[in-house]
């Protein structure tokens, strides 16, 4: 039976996440994903597809506050809860075409991302009071969900077999392996084989305690992939001996049809019941699979 092999959170969208053993599930996906997005000074959203030293700032969930560091930088805080945010400018911003809305952080952390990138940045705090609709083309089997400034969707499921799959291609051309924080997911399952979430359209998962609630998950969209798996997380940077992989060797096999072409690497799920659950590292896990028509 599948099993959660490791959990990540992002707090800071496209900067560095946090493994954790248990996390829990909101609607819009993991408690603190993608609640923070760094932006320019007119709203619009930096990632690493363009500043790839985002990859260096890590934080940590303090008691009351989100803990930011990044080298060379002295460290800096801004609050968990967003109601000490309230008398924060509210600033209406982008995720790619999805409208998103933002409270201004302020002018300190401001100063220590623009110090840190060379470039005017401001740190946004996601509204509560605001909604994000996911795409409706893909939320008919829920009826509809929310997420934050995540790309697209609440949680991003890979098994670990498909990124051992993949090492074993780099490693045959002589390229390095990568870890699976390249890519990004919320939820890596042991117990697939290779590439099995593709075909996934539920996954089940028991409440471990009594009155507490089962959580089921719909595998709805297939992830297109942009460069941003080149980037090493752990320099900010390609491998200059190899500054084009993983994409390389994934254009010789995870191009797909259906999405124009596009690479794809895991698979976007919403969340159709569960929410307040606990997930924890090592919960098993049903899985139900659909190959279509």
């Amino acid at each position: 039976m599948p099993t959660i092999r490791e959990l990540f959170v992002y707090p800071i969208k496209s900067c560095a996440g946090i493994a954790l053993t248990e996390a829990r599930l909101l609607a819009t996906g993991l408690e603190y994903d993608r609640y923070w997005m760094l932006t320019d000074p007119h709203g619009a959203m930096l990632t690493q597809r363009a500043y790839p030293r985002m990859a260096l700032i890590r934080v940590e969930i303090g008691e009351q506050d989100l803990v930011i560091r990044a080298p060379d930088m002295s460290e800096l805080r801004t609050p968990l809860d967003a109601t000490r945010l309230a008398a924060a400018p509210r600033v209406n911003t982008a995720v790619w075409r999805d409208a998103a809305y933002g409270l201004d952080t302020g002018a300190e952390t401001a100063a220590w991302f623009t110090a840190f990138l060379g470039v005017p940045v401001r740190l946004l705090r996601f509204d509560p009071q605001r909604e994000r609709i996911v795409d409706r083309d893909y939320t008919a089997s829920t009826g509809g969900a929310t997420t934050f400034f995540a790309d697209g969707f609440p949680l991003l499921v890979i098994g670990q077999a498909s990124l051992d799959d993949l090492n074993t291609r780099l490693n045959g051309k002589g390229a390095p392996a990568i870890g699976i924080d390249r890519f990004r997911p919320n939820l890596v399952l042991d117990g697939l084989d290779a590439y099995e979430e593709d075909y996934m359209e539920t996954l089940s998962i028991d409440a471990p305690t009594s009155g507490a609630p089962r959580v089921e998950l719909r595998l709805v969209k297939l992830c297109t992939r942009c460069p941003m798996p080149t980037i090493d997380q752990a320099r900010g940077a390609p491998d200059p001996e190899w500054p084009n992989e993983p994409t390389d060797t994934m254009l010789g096999y995870r191009v797909n049809a259906r999405f124009d072409g596009a690479v794809t690497f895991g698979n976007n799920a919403l969340v159709a019941s569960g929410t307040g659950a606990w997930l924890r590292v090592g919960q098993e896990i049903e899985a139900e699979l659909g190959f279509g028509d």
